[in-house]
C-alpha cells in the first residue's frame, strides 16, 4: 500500500505543471547515449508519448553524428573533421544526408510509433522537405570567433547555417496530431544540401514557433560551476559571464549559445539534461528539483 500512495504522490507533483504545460509545444533535441542504448532510447520513447497523450506537442530535432562516421568508414572514406566540426564534402554530405533522414530519422519514428497507440503518431521529416530548415554556408570565421576560437583556414564544405524555418508545416504537424521528428539537414537557394549541427537546427526552430521549452538531451549533467558542481538554475546574464570566465567551454558553448539566442527570440526556458538517466525528460519537466541546468531569463 505505502508503495501505491507513493506513486499517486508522484502523479500529485506532476499535476500542476500537466496543468501549466496543456497545449503547449516542446522542442527537444534527442542526441547522445540517449539515442544508442536500447533500454535509453524505450524510455525516451515512452516518454514523448506520455508528453503527448497529457497534451504537451512535442517537436523532435536528432543527431547522429557516430552513426555518420560508422557509415562514412563502410565507405571507406575517413571522417575528417574541422575545428571540431566535421567537415562535409560533397560526398560525405550524400552520407550524412542518407543516415539523418533515412536510417536514424526512420528508426526514431519506428521506435515512437511502436508505443504510440491509436491516436498519436510520429512522423520523420527532413529540412530539405517543405524547405522546413532554409540555410546558407555556414560563416566560420565568426562561427569561431563567437566561440572564442581562431578560425582553421581548411574549408567545412557544405555545412550551414538556419536562416529561416517553414513555421507553417511545423504548426500544420502539431494541429494534427503528428509528432514531427526533424533531420538537421537544411536546403539551400538552389535546393542543395547543408549538414545542420542538431543543437543549432533545434534552437531555431524552437525560437521561430515560439516553444514554451527547447530541451536538449546531452551525455552530461548540465552545466557546473568552477568547482565541477551542477548548477540547477542559470540566468541568462550569468550564463554569458561563465562562457567569459571560461568556466562554460568546449562542447557546452553551442548548446549555451544556442540556448540564450532561443530565450531571446520568446522561449521560456531551456533545459539541458542527462540523457543517460531513464526518464531524464519526465524527471526534468514534472519535477520541482529537476535533475538538470535550466537556463532561465534574467531578472530586470
Amino acid at each position: 500500500m505505502e508503495a501505491l500512495i507513493e506513486k499517486a504522490k508522484v502523479l500529485q507533483e506532476a499535476l500542476p505543471y500537466i496543468r501549466e504545460f496543456h497545449g503547449k509545444v516542446f522542442v527537444v533535441k534527442y542526441g547522445g547515449s540517449a539515442m544508442t542504448q536500447e533500454h535509453l532510447r524505450e524510455s525516451f520513447a515512452k516518454d514523448i508519448v506520455l508528453l503527448k497523450y497529457v497534451g504537451i506537442n512535442v517537436v523532435i530535432v536528432h543527431g547522429g553524428g557516430p552513426q555518420i562516421s560508422a557509415t562514412l568508414e563502410r565507405f571507406g572514406i575517413k571522417p575528417k573533421f574541422v575545428g571540431g566540426m566535421r567537415k562535409t564534402d560533397e560526398e560525405t554530405m550524400h552520407v550524412v544526408e542518407m543516415v539523418l533522414s533515412g536510417d536514424v530519422n526512420k528508426d526514431i519514428v519506428a521506435l515512437i510509433n511502436r508505443h504510440s497507440g491509436e491516436k498519436v503518431y510520429a512522423v520523420g521529416i527532413s529540412g530539405r522537405d517543405g524547405r522546413l530548415l532554409k540555410a546558407v554556408k555556414l560563416n566560420k570565421d565568426r562561427y569561431f570567433k563567437e566561440l572564442g576560437l581562431s578560425p582553421p583556414e581548411d574549408d567545412v564544405g557544405y555545412v550551414g547555417e538556419v536562416v529561416g524555418v517553414n513555421v507553417e508545416l511545423i504548426n500544420s504537424l502539431i494541429e494534427r496530431n503528428f509528432i514531427p521528428v526533424i533531420a538537421p539537414v537544411g536546403v539551400g537557394d538552389e535546393g542543395e544540401a547543408y549538414n545542420i549541427n542538431a543543437d543549432v537546427a533545434a534552437s531555431e526552430i524552437a525560437r521561430h514557433i515560439r516553444a514554451e521549452k527547447l530541451i536538449f538531451l546531452t551525455d552530461t549533467e548540465g552545466v557546473k560551476d568552477e568547482e565541477g558542481k551542477l548548477i540547477s538554475s542559470l540566468s541568462e546574464r550569468k550564463a554569458k559571464e561563465l562562457i567569459e570566465r571560461g568556466i562554460i567551454r568546449e562542447g557546452m558553448i553551442p548548446k549555451v549559445r544556442s540556448a540564450l539566442k532561443a530565450l531571446e527570440s520568446g522561449v521560456r526556458k531551456v533545459h539541458i539534461v542527462d540523457g543517460r538517466v531513464q526518464h531524464s525528460l519526465l524527471l526534468e519537466v514534472f519535477t520541482q528539483k529537476g535533475i538538470g541546468t535550466e537556463i532561465v531569463h534574467s531578472q530586470t
